[in-house]
């Protein structure tokens, strides 16, 4: 069974900086084939795209955190990291890694909480 796991969440102080880790382990067919994606809902709202990177190296970020925020992966380690920088009150989520590779090979985890405040 494939499983997706995030850490790193936790209390930062706006302006802060966070680093949020995921690691997919059991993946069927190759990481590096995965499109690896963060995603956050706050209380009360939708599941919005944070950031996604193609195995390529391709990102893209959401509007609200361009210049903010930086995925990265390593396909080594299956893993798949998020730098959050100039941490605001609004960024404050539950986070969620995404490994997807296609409709029929599409894992999420279970979520991380970021709480941005003072």
């Amino acid at each position: 069974q494939v499983q997706v796991v995030e850490s790193g969440g936790g209390l930062v102080q706006p302006g802060g900086s966070q680093r949020l880790s995921c690691v997919a382990s059991r993946i069927i067919f190759s990481f590096s084939l995965y499109t690896m994606g963060w995603y956050r809902q706050a209380p009360g709202k939708q599941r919005e795209l944070v950031a996604t990177v193609a195995g390529s190296g391709s990102t893209n970020y959401a509007d609200s955190v361009k210049g903010r925020f930086t995925i990265s992966r390593d396909n080594a380690k299956n893993m798949v990291y998020l730098q959050m920088n100039s941490l605001k009150p609004e960024d404050t989520a539950v986070y969620y890694c995404n490994a997807r590779l296609n409709y029929d090979y599409n894992y999420w985890g279970q979520g991380t909480q970021v709480t941005v405040s003072s």
